[in-house]
């Protein structure tokens, strides 16, 4: 039996599209000699749909959708996701399913066991779990279907607990009383920089376990913040990946399952961590705007290394005539600033313009002066700074069209080292989920070919310039120091004590952890942050606003 793998993006709700995509990989499968065609999880509308799965008429056009691509699955078989009807009057309204299509109908469905409720999963809001088994005999084969979350019975809840398997029941494990020749496992597994090896680990187990070839097929794309990154494979019987797809890119690929326990493990290069950042914030931007009909971005150039980079992600995503910069310096910038971002933007060709905002600024304090009587300056007219730039910038974006793209990294945002309504300002933060450390990373990689941002910019101290002569340590321990322990306390919740045992400073330690604490209003009014790690700031780590902890 031949089985093709289409690895496709989706748009949410965009029926249309969605259709038409499916339908055209299922005509080139048929052309290429397969007998069934497998797509990813929910692939009519597209995942996750949150809360459209709540509207009737959402679930009707899901419905309607797998009807009118049955009719082309006449020689040929399509195993495709959708949202189904519970039928029974208890429990939630819907099924997570996998359509079986054949002879110009569903012959047959699915439906998903093991329902993610955990980061920026929720699907145990809206879907029933699945506990009966079944296999579908095809062509003299008997297949077995799983969805996403099925396969990763065997993994530890994601927190400190100590829980040391999330789940119960293993629908691997029921599936393999029934004899299955293959197993497949439709996907929208959202990338992460710990997802690939995990994962790979889970189907290799799982196939060698059980002595059956699987084949996985995931989406690629993005939607707000989450990052698909596709990587289909197929692993035989033997625990061997012997096929995988392209990442970050649609892709598809027709293979002969009678020979796949005789095929050698590919020899794929392992994309390095930074590599796989960088095409995944390409690929989150990209498809942020062009799903949303938008294709042009504005940003500040500061001359700093968020700005730097964010700018030069947006021109690979965008095209460097739908990048404009704006160069909004003060009193308080010094004139490399303003050489570095004219030169990064020269580099990149972008448009790009330069507003003081001294006179602004002065306005402000005679405005507030009989407010503030003589009052001596703090970070208030630090903060009046970065609102002024804010709103010149959403300005721009309110008169040309362009999305305001903010440029704040991880760091910063997880120790509130940003102003509200100023710099946290934007349609889209790129780099909310990256640490300074790594933008550091990602600049290098970016000027891997040719100097593309100066040199100049990773090399000196990281400012806001709000202030003379300040520098990020002023007020922060210095990255190399407060990114591992950010890391630890939000991505491996570890406890302060377990991070001192380590070696860093307790009072640093504690310094931090308050920061992170008392800090969630900020957080709470940032931009979607496209995700990247583990444990993003956004709806993947929610945590109460009015606390005492």
């Amino acid at each position: 039996m031949k089985i093709a793998l289409a690895q496709q993006n989706y748009h949410i709700g965009n029926f249309q599209e969605n259709v038409t995509k499916i339908i055209s990989a299922i005509r080139q499968a048929q052309d290429e000699g397969a007998d069934l065609v497998v797509f990813p999880e929910l692939s009519v509308c597209g995942y996750p749909p949150l809360d459209l799965l709540d509207q009737k008429s959402f679930i009707e056009k899901c419905l309607r959708a797998v009807e009118s691509i049955a009719p082309v699955c006449k020689d040929i078989a399509a195993i495709v996701g959708g949202p189904a009807y519970n039928d029974d009057p208890a429990g939630k309204s819907l099924f997570n399913s996998a359509f079986f299509l054949y002879q110009g109908k569903v012959v047959d469905q699915v439906n998903k066991s093991l329902l993610p409720t955990y980061d920026v999963f929720d699907e145990y809001r809206y879907f029933e779990p699945n506990r009966q088994f079944k296999v579908i005999p095809f062509r003299g084969q008997k297949i077995g279907i799983t969805i996403c979350e099925d396969i990763w019975d065997n993994q530890p809840a994601p927190n400190s607990l100590g829980r040391t398997r999330l789940y119960t029941l293993s629908p691997m494990e029921e599936l393999s009383r029934l004899h299955p020749d293959v197993v497949i496992n439709i996907s929208a597994s959202p990338f992460s920089t710990s997802h690939e090896k995990i994962k790979k680990k889970i189907l290799k187990d799982h196939a060698g376990k059980y002595s059956v070839p699987i084949v996985y097929v995931n989406q690629v794309g993005a939607h707000t913040e989450l990052i698909f990154d596709g990587a289909s494979m197929v692993v035989n019987s033997s625990g061997n990946i012997v096929s995988e797809l392209a990442w970050f890119r649609e892709d598809f690929q027709v293979i002969d399952m009678g020979e796949v326990d005789r095929m050698d493990a590919v020899a794929h290069a392992e994309k390095e961590t930074t590599e796989k950042i960088y095409e995944a914030l390409i690929l989150g931007i990209h498809d942020f705007f062009a799903k949303q009909g938008f294709s042009k971005a504005v940003l500040g150039l500061s001359g700093g290394i968020d700005s730097s980079v964010v700018a030069a992600l947006a021109v690979e995503a965008l095209g460097q005539d739908n990048v404009a910069g704006l160069l909004l310096p003060s009193q308080f910038t010094s004139q490399h600033s303003i050489d570095d971002a004219v030169e990064l933007a020269e580099n990149l060709g972008i448009d790009y313009h330069i507003l003081r905002i001294d006179s602004l600024f002065e306005q402000y304090k005679k405005v507030l002066h009989p407010l503030f009587n003589n009052l001596p300056e703090d970070v208030t007219e630090e903060n009046i700074q970065a609102r002024i730039r804010g709103n010149l910038l959403m300005a721009y974006s309110n008169k040309f069209g362009n999305i305001l793209l903010n440029t704040s990294n991880k760091s910063e945002a997880a120790v509130g080292y940003g102003t509200l309504y100023g710099d946290l300002a934007g349609g889209l933060s790129v780099l909310g989920d990256v640490y300074k450390t790594q933008v550091y990373d990602l600049a290098r990689y970016i000027n891997r070919s040719r100097t593309i941002i100066p040199a100049n910019v990773l090399i000196k101290p990281p400012t806001a310039e709000l202030r003379p002569n300040q520098k990020d340590s002023d007020s922060l321990p210095e990255y190399s120091v407060l990114d591992p322990i950010l890391f630890r306390y939000i991505e491996q919740y570890k406890t302060p004590d377990e991070i001192i045992e380590e070696g860093f400073e307790e009072d640093t330690v504690m310094q931090v952890i308050r920061m992170i604490n008392r800090n969630e209003y900020k957080r709470y009014q940032t931009p979607p942050i496209l995700r990247i790690s583990s444990k993003a700031f956004g709806p993947g780590r929610k945590m109460p606003l009015v606390a005492y902890f």
